[in-house]
């Protein structure tokens, strides 16, 4: 049956991709102060080619005319929110995991869309204030993963992504200048996993819109980010009896794949409105050609100004409350209620950054200083008592970043210091280096980051989410961490080092307690991944981690993981690219992590060992111009042989939570130029 549905998805895919129009990546070029900014005047005596080059119009009314090759071309390249480095898009197809937004470090709770984890020791190294709960991080656009586009034609990129038991994820991205210096994007993210057990549906609704303006003059420019992520997950609290596992009634009686309704479990809202502008002194300069002229700007110094209003909201539930249930499973206590247990925490935060930047070579914006100082106003209301509180931070800021011209050095080095308020006292540095050592060679980044923390507003009493069973008070956090890379393109390899030294370190080690580690421990986190062509048309992808702990901490995490892809691929006609074969994960058996619905925490305990078989996979993935596809038939390892050869030998993600059985994915990627 599997086999018959394969080959169908594999028929419409060939189908539809035959009838696709042609996209032509191009290599976009890099835009920086010497950019040329075109006169506003003979523009009606003008247009522009392809490549953004000014052509004259044709005034004949001609009927007969060649058809231009590049008519359907596109140039776009986009660059990441407070970065100055331009990128061009990802075509290829070999890794699903470059386009599926959880990483593949992480795990679930055995549904998509659930609280995740990484296999990883991941830290949180924010300073300053935090909510606390970041269960569902893995799946929220932000600022940092914001992509500020520029394009020569309107484009659109449509995602569509079904999966067993009616999951599907449906992603939309519209982005357009509407004239050379303003571009505007659009983009929506709807995934819903109804899962294979009750009480395991999860939804995930996320909005994006981007905006990015500089003036004619080059010195004013601006950008504007409004984002919306909604995470809505059911929580059964794991299985009653997980030998009973194959004989469970799974699932719920009806699949809705848009029913985001949660009677028992967290749902998590949080919007923001981030608007930045600055204006620039400097030299202005202009080169007048036969017809046009092009205008220069080389700023020297920079007034910048960030402001950002957010709204969150973090909700748990329980529509039914079995307090017999509570007492068995978590040890606690809830009276039986018609209404019902709820509790939420309520955040308004108003942001406002002030900086001054200095450009030390006018030829070279990527090289700059900047100092500034943020004011940050909070309010919060909490279950606790229903009355709103008010707190504020004052901080000062420092930045200094160096890519050279010739991009062989890049530099950088920023530092925040949380002078008075609620977090005073905090701190975060970072410092990274990178040098290109050669073409042969590769490249070299060295660095380190150090962060001292408050404890996360979660533990403060005043939160609803605050634990039960609580201690008396907790110390700030430090991190320090020192981290290494080396990679070589030109033979494939990747090498990476993390060194951690952690004290002070906050944990829950219970449903409802957490406590704090005041001895310093070590973390070390060693990394390597390489491409090895194997044939002609086969290569085999490897990466490596071990990890290590010393001082005994209460840290869960694998000594070694490891992903491996064996791949038959390669351009096999004008348009086709393919990528098959079979992918192959595995971790080494370790005490995981537990979960508590209520706090929305991962909890430390040492009792129950995760010991699971590697994770296999099969796919097909492939591309026939601007149309890509991606098939995986994922759980391979799940076959039990003493049982009829059904799927439901099922992995183990932490006590009493499973992995799902066999399950297929089938996703359409697919990229228009209007």
């Amino acid at each position: 049956m599997q086999l018959k549905i394969w080959y169908r998805l594999m028929g419409l895919c060939l189908l539809l991709a035959i009838t696709e129009g042609k996209l032509m990546a191009q290599t976009s070029r890099t835009i920086n102060a010497n950019s040329l900014n075109r006169s506003s005047t003979n523009t009606d005596q003008y247009s522009f080619d392809s490549q953004g080059r000014a052509v004259k119009k044709d005034t004949k009314n001609d009927s007969l005319q060649h058809r231009d090759k590049y008519a359907d071309s596109i140039t776009i390249y986009y660059r990441y929110y407070d970065s100055t480095r331009n990128r061009i898009l990802d075509s290829s197809v070999s890794d699903f995991y470059n386009r599926y937004p959880l990483a593949v470090n992480y795990h679930t709770l055995g549904n998509y869309g659930g609280a995740a984890q990484s296999y990883f020791f991941n830290p949180v190294l924010k300073a300053g204030w935090d909510p606390g709960l970041h269960q569902y991080d893995p799946y929220k656009f932000t600022h940092e993963n914001t992509k500020f586009y520029s394009t020569t034609r309107p484009y659109t990129e449509l995602t569509y992504l079904l999966g067993s038991k009616a999951e599907q994820l449906i992603n939309i991205l519209l982005t357009q200048n509407k004239k050379s210096n303003f571009n505007y994007s659009f983009e929506y993210r709807f995934s819903s996993a109804p899962g294979y057990l009750k009480t395991q549906n999860n939804s995930h609704n996320n909005f994006r819109i981007t905006m990015h303006y500089q003036g004619r003059g080059k010195q004013y420019e601006s950008f504007f980010v409004f984002l919306s992520n909604k995470a809505a997950a059911s929580e059964n609290g794991g299985l009653q009896d997980p030998k009973g596992l194959e004989t469970l009634a799974a699932g719920a009686a009806s699949r809705n794949p848009f029913n985001t309704t949660v009677n028992t479990g967290n749902t998590y809202k949080e919007s923001s409105f981030l608007y930045r502008h600055h204006y620039d002194l400097g030299k202005k300069d202009s080169t007048v050609t036969d017809s046009m002229t092009y205008y220069i700007f080389y700023p020297r110094f920079r007034i910048e100004h960030t402001f950002k209003y957010a709204s969150n909201q973090y909700s748990f539930s329980d529509n039914a409350v079995d307090t017999a249930n509570y007492r068995k499973y978590m040890g606690v206590s809830f009276a039986n209620s018609t209404n019902g247990l709820s509790f939420a925490d309520k955040w308004k935060e108003i942001n406002n950054e002030f900086a001054l930047y200095s450009f030390p070579d006018k030829n070279n914006q990527s090289q700059f200083l900047k100092l500034g100082v943020a004011l940050q106003n909070l309010t919060g209301v909490f279950d606790t008592n229903a009355i709103s509180h008010s707190f504020y931070n004052l901080s000062a800021l420092g930045e200094y970043r160096n890519r050279t011209r010739n991009q062989k050095w890049d530099l950088e080095a920023n530092g925040q210091l949380w002078i008075n308020g609620l977090n005073a006292g905090d701190y975060s540095a970072f410092v990274s280096m990178k040098r290109e050592l050669g073409r042969n060679v590769g490249y070299l980044n060295l660095g380190f980051q150090n962060v001292n923390r408050s404890p996360t507003f979660n533990l403060n009493d005043l939160s609803s989410y605050y634990p039960l069973n609580n201690p008396t008070g907790f110390n700030k956090e430090n991190y320090l961490r020192f981290f290494a890379h080396y990679g070589n393109p030109k033979i494939g390899w990747n090498l990476h080092g993390e060194y951690f030294a952690v004290s002070n370190y906050i944990y829950y080690d219970d449903f409802f307690a957490a406590k704090q580690e005041a001895t310093l421990f070590n973390v070390l986190h060693l990394s390597a991944d390489k491409k090895f062509k194997l044939a002609r048309h086969w290569n085999w992808y490897t990466e490596i981690h071990v990890q290590q702990t010393t001082g005994g901490p209460p840290v869960n995490i694998p000594f070694f993981y490891t992903r491996n892809r064996i791949a038959f691929e390669g351009n096999f006609f004008t348009n086709l690219f393919i990528s098959t074969g079979i992918e192959i994960k595995y971790h080494s058996a370790y005490k995981a992590d537990n979960y508590s619905p209520l706090m929305g925490q991962f909890f430390y305990q040492n009792s129950y060992t995760v010991n699971n078989r590697p994770e296999v996979a099969a796919y097909l993935n492939f591309r026939i111009k601007s149309f890509k596809s991606f098939i995986r038939l994922e759980n391979l390892n799940t076959i039990n042989p003493s049982n009829g050869f059904a799927f439901d030998k099922r992995n183990f993600f932490a006590e009493n939570y499973a992995a799902s059985g066999l399950w297929l994915r089938f996703g359409v990627w697919w990229n228009f130029v209007n």
